[in-house]
């Protein structure tokens, strides 16, 4: 399974070098920190920084992102143009994002890659994911990372195999377009394909282009007893 298949890898981001299409899309994950060591963090960005946003480390920040009255960015980290960040929000290292994207209250990021457009934008986690163009998250949504047994994490690819990614840590690869619903839980090794959906509580697999996955759940009306 190559990452082109999910990702459109956008040109605003100087990193294409790194995230090259032919690979597999869960090898782009552990070339997050060596992009950012790579990148030139002395070049002008943003200058003006609320009293209530804390930046450790080395952190980008575009001239137009836009900043709450408070948040934690932890670098290194790459913020692209007209990044949107939303109060309380928790950027722990290894984080790129790309133009245009929301990165909401309460919401937590860490070693992960948002391409342009995507919406996080309320008590979402994101860890150890990628998150593809005009990708989306409802409420609440989370990317979880580490399985119960926290051994290795294996994915489901398109054509049916089970591959060992040989990775500790490993949230959701969702592709361009793709969306989760509130709530919803993306179990580690996840792969959403492009334009796919996931409505329902947790989700784990494979979900092809164009597919969506809709849970339903009964319901009883009952007298309530005194």
């Amino acid at each position: 399974m190559r990452a082109d298949q999910l990702f459109a890898f956008p040109e605003s981001l100087p990193f294409t070098s790194t995230f090259r299409p032919e690979m597999k899309p869960w090898e782009w994950v552990d070339l997050i920190k060596e992009a950012l060591r790579g990148f030139d963090f002395s070049q002008a960005g943003r200058t003006e920084i609320p009293l209530g946003v804390s930046i450790e480390g080395d952190v980008y920040l575009h001239p137009t992102v836009k900043l709450p009255p408070q948040c934690v960015i932890q670098g290194p980290a790459y913020i692209g143009a007209d990044v949107e960040i939303r109060p309380n929000c928790y950027i722990r290292g290894n984080v790129i994002v790309g133009a245009g994207s929301v990165l909401g209250n309460a919401c937590e990021f860490k070693n992960c890659l948002l391409l342009e457009k995507v919406e996080a934008p309320h008590y979402n986690y994101v860890g150890d994911s990628i998150i593809g163009n005009r990708g989306h998250l409802g409420a609440g949504a989370i990317c979880a990372n580490l399985k119960l047994a926290r051994d290795t994490v294996s994915v489901r690819t398109a054509d049916g195999r089970v591959v060992s990614t040989g990775m500790r840590k490993l949230g959701a690869l969702i592709g361009d377009g793709a969306e989760v619903g509130c709530n919803g839980v993306l179990q580690p090794g996840t792969i959403l394909g492009k334009r796919a959906a996931v409505l329902g509580p947790s989700f784990h697999g494979y979900l092809g282009e164009g597919r969506m996955v809709l849970a339903r759940v009964k319901m009883h009306e009952i007298a309530r007893p005194d």
